[in-house]
């Protein structure tokens, strides 16, 4: 499935560029003034090498250490690896306008950079929807999480992610590549997003919009919905336990979790449920930017600073290193 969509994603930018001679675009990027390009790649470049690390060395220990071999740790591994992926695919492009200020992207790379965005987005609410189940199913349900979240399920549940991350913009792809763009090559963002696209369209772009709300409300919605219901239910067990021990201790299990899916929710919503005219350049790209950059690099942090069995996999792996 996800080849046919590459199929469709060339076929289509290939008849793009035979119909409307579009090589390439020009993307602006954060910021038109000269003397602070530096400084920004410089603080880009420290932040994405910190994703990097703190991302791979989560990847790492859970991969090196036997008894990290959870579904909880698996969707982590996952989510990791997605992050890492995710970084990669804007920030590279992004660091190389900063040091050399070549803004022109060609057509493809633009296409194939949206592909990306949009695929590995769609993935994450998948995963987060998926480890809020696993959360629920071990507070809620802690005596059938064996059979209900046993390492097959975890795989198939992990697996389902990624298939319907790289499904999900064959359709948006389709239909921007069919698109014209004899009004202007100029994108105001730092990355090639769906938003500075339509706006720079001279096309009707109303098709557009309206399936990137089917599809978007689909998927976002229905994986938040499900989100939602799995802490509400999570909230209501917790408050059943007597103790403030038991309570804080079940708490701490899924308080990483929430707090990521928080961030991560909270610029979507600023970023994408809202139609292309209230697309405002400078206040999308900051969002954009703490999306890109924030989530990724807080998602190691967050994960691992109270998790003791991660703290203890870095010890044996620090160890084992050591000797």
């Amino acid at each position: 499935m996800a080849i046919y969509s590459y199929f469709i994603l060339g076929r289509n930018i290939y008849k793009m560029k035979a119909q409307h001679n579009i090589t390439e675009f020009s993307i602006r990027g954060l910021s038109d003034i000269q003397e602070l390009h530096f400084p920004i790649f410089v603080t880009i470049l420290f932040l994405y090498i910190l994703i990097i690390l703190g991302n791979l060395t989560i990847i790492v220990v859970i991969w090196g250490s036997a008894h990290l071999h959870s579904p909880m740790y698996i969707l982590l591994l996952n989510l990791s690896f997605l992050d890492i992926a995710y970084t990669s695919n804007i920030l590279p492009n992004l660091l190389f306008i900063l040091l050399t200020d070549q803004k022109m992207i060609s057509f493809l790379a633009c296409m194939v950079q949206l592909y990306f965005f949009i695929a590995l987005a769609s993935t994450e609410v998948v995963l987060l929807a998926a480890m809020a189940y696993d959360r629920y199913v071990a507070i809620c349900q802690p005596l059938h999480y064996a059979s209900l979240m046993s390492l097959r399920h975890c795989t198939g549940l992990a697996t389902s992610a990624w298939i319907v991350g790289l499904l999900d913009p064959a359709g948006h792809i389709s239909l921007v590549s069919k698109l014209s763009f004899c009004a202007s090559r100029h994108i105001e963002h730092f990355f090639c997003d769906l938003s500075p696209l339509l706006k720079i369209s001279c096309s009707d772009t109303s098709y557009v919009e309206i399936m990137n709300y089917i599809v978007g409300s689909l998927l976002t919605l229905s994986t938040f919905l499900l989100t939602l219901i799995s802490y509400i239910f999570i909230i209501i067990t917790i408050l059943k336990i007597k103790s403030t021990e038991g309570r804080y201790k079940a708490f701490s299990t899924c308080s990483s979790h929430l707090t990521c899916i928080s961030i991560f929710y909270g610029t979507i919503i600023c970023l994408y449920m809202r139609p292309a005219s209230s697309y405002y350049p400078e206040q999308d790209k900051f969002f954009a930017l703490l999306y890109i950059v924030l989530v990724p690099l807080l998602n190691p942090i967050i994960y691992s600073l109270k998790n003791h069995d991660f703290k203890d996999g870095v010890k044996k792996m620090i160890q084992k290193l050591i000797l």
